[in-house]
């Protein structure tokens, strides 16, 4: 492996490479500082840049947006008290505070190098379990294959906001969406009398319509009842490097704990960046001497919340590369580039692609060298773009997706396909149905039909399933996920009817 990471290594160094890490480390970082504007709209608007490149650079892209991303939540987190993305919710408890003391350049440089390191060290989690997990995971057959994906659904479904029949119910819709169009049989199902949906629908116009989309249309609505909040702020932000340095000495422990929950979690599919974000800040603040200090601007709070959120980045690549499972949102639009590529994540890709595998491990590496040295030379900017207006930004965004979904095929149909998803992903959104596990049904439908095809094809009897001990296991893991939510669902019930009767 290592003379193909050398390979990679060379390839990604590559001026031209080396660019697009570089503009898509800003654009993450610019799409992650914009309150509203989230990590996963920054990947699906990068997107469609990647169908004219080849697969080292459309990955490296990606992986650029994916880490600046990730990391820029901070900065309107700091200086508005708004956190950029969700995953940088607990950056604000104590970022802002330090911020109104008169430090919010220490509050910056303490959450870039804290999310700096947190991608270091989940990067190393990756180079080493990755390919232990994809060495163990050659042996998988069809029956395997098809009940990790159940159960990866229904992990999703579950972690879905105590709303587990919701969470069900939109991976059944993803699910469903996958089955248009013609089958391994040649049957042509759930046409409806329409060309076009001879071959099914386009993943990407399916899920910028879905997730962008739908995100954008309430953002309006959001903008219509509350207009615009007119709020300023004083953006001219020196970074004390000395204190900085003096801070993050002070968090060795602190960071190398946030960084491998981060990390465990970012491996757990549907979970991400928000999950990671509560729990570290929870134990840093049970391991400290000093837990008053936390929610008041305390440095271990923001290393805490930033070292965890960006080690989600290397830990959702692990079960994305070693088993062709997502490990949240943004690492299913990252299959969805691979695919595109006529590359299918799993154990077969360290085997087949090596040389990608190595790039995306130095792309990791690089980008978060470029995420240092954006964020600190140009945070000043970055705080400038935080404040643009969503009257702006909305449009914008708007005409980028629809550019898009178009430049996919040059097709208007594809144009027609993001608008009714986009409106169903928001009629879904009002409704409170989480849009991951869909999304997640989208990516992993395909393959969840051609692998219970396989297995049905070798062998008709559905008791295999039960019979191979792996694919026994994943499905009682499956089962065992839906009875835990319920439980959880009902317990988080009664503990809200406990002081009602009271």
């Amino acid at each position: 492996m290592s003379h193909f990471f050398l390979q990679a290594l060379a390839e990604v160094s590559s001026p031209s490479v080396l660019g697009l890490i570089v503009l898509g480390v800003l654009f993450g970082i610019v799409g992650g500082s914009i309150p509203g504007f989230t990590v996963t709209m920054a990947i699906l608007v990068v997107f469609p840049f990647t169908f004219a490149m080849d697969p080292v650079s459309g990955v490296s892209l990606m992986v650029g947006v994916f880490v600046g991303g990730y990391s820029g939540g901070i900065v309107s987190g700091v200086m508005l008290g708004i956190p950029g993305t969700p995953s940088s919710i607990t950056t604000v408890y104590d970022g802002y505070p330090m911020a109104q003391k008169g430090e919010p350049g220490r509050a910056l440089g303490i959450g870039v190098m804290a999310s700096f390191l947190g991608t270091l060290i989940s990067v190393a989690v990756l180079v080493f379990f990755g390919p232990l997990i994809a060495s163990y995971s050659m042996n998988f057959r069809p029956w395997e294959i098809t009940a990790l994906i159940v159960f990866a659904l229904t992990l999703v479904a579950g972690l879905s906001n105590g709303a587990l029949l919701k969470g069900l119910l939109a991976a059944a819709i993803g699910l469903l969406i996958t089955t248009v169009g013609y089958d391994r049989n040649s049957n042509l199902r759930f046409d409806f009398g329409i060309p076009a949906l001879g071959s099914g629908f386009e993943m990407l116009p399916v899920m910028i319509g879905i997730f962008a989309f739908s995100q954008l249309l309430g953002n309006i609505e959001k903008m219509r009842d509350s207009g615009s909040s007119g709020k300023s702020v004083d953006t001219n932000v020196a970074i004390p490097y000395g204190q900085i340095m003096r801070d993050m000495a002070g968090q060795k422990l602190n960071t190398l704990r946030s960084s491998l929950i981060g990390s465990l979690i970012g491996a757990l599919p549907g979970t991400g960046g928000t999950v990671a974000n509560f729990v570290s800040y929870d134990q840093a603040k049970k391991f400290s001497r000093q837990p008053e200090t936390f929610g008041t601007g305390t440095p271990s709070g923001i290393v805490a919340s930033e070292a965890s959120n960006s080690a989600v980045a290397g830990g959702a690549f692990v079960p994305t590369l070693a088993l062709g499972i997502p490990g949240d949102l943004p690492m299913a639009i990252m299959m969805g580039v691979l695919i595109l590529h006529g590359i299918t994540p799993g154990p077969m890709m360290f085997e087949q692609n090596p040389v990608l595998v190595g790039a995306i491990y130095a792309g990791l590496l690089i980008s978060a060298v470029v995420m240092v040295l954006c964020n600190l030379l140009l945070v000043r900017w970055f705080a400038k773009i935080s404040l643009i207006p969503q009257q702006i930004l909305v449009p914008v965004v708007l005409m980028l997706c629809a550019i898009g979904a178009y430049a996919l095929n040059n097709n208007l149909f594809d144009i027609w396909v993001l608008f009714i998803f986009g409106v169903i992903g928001y009629l879904l959104w009002k409704a409170e149905v989480p849009l991951t596990p869909l999304i997640l049904g989208v990516v992993l439908g395909n393959n969840l039909e051609r692998q219970l095809f396989r297995a049905l094809e070798l062998d008709p009897n559905w008791l295999t399933f039960l019979t191979r001990p792996l694919s026994a296991l994943f499905l009682a893991l499956a089962v065992a996920s839906v009875v835990f939510s319920l439980y959880q669902d009902r317990k988080a019930k009664r503990l809200k009817q406990a002081p009602a009767s009271h």
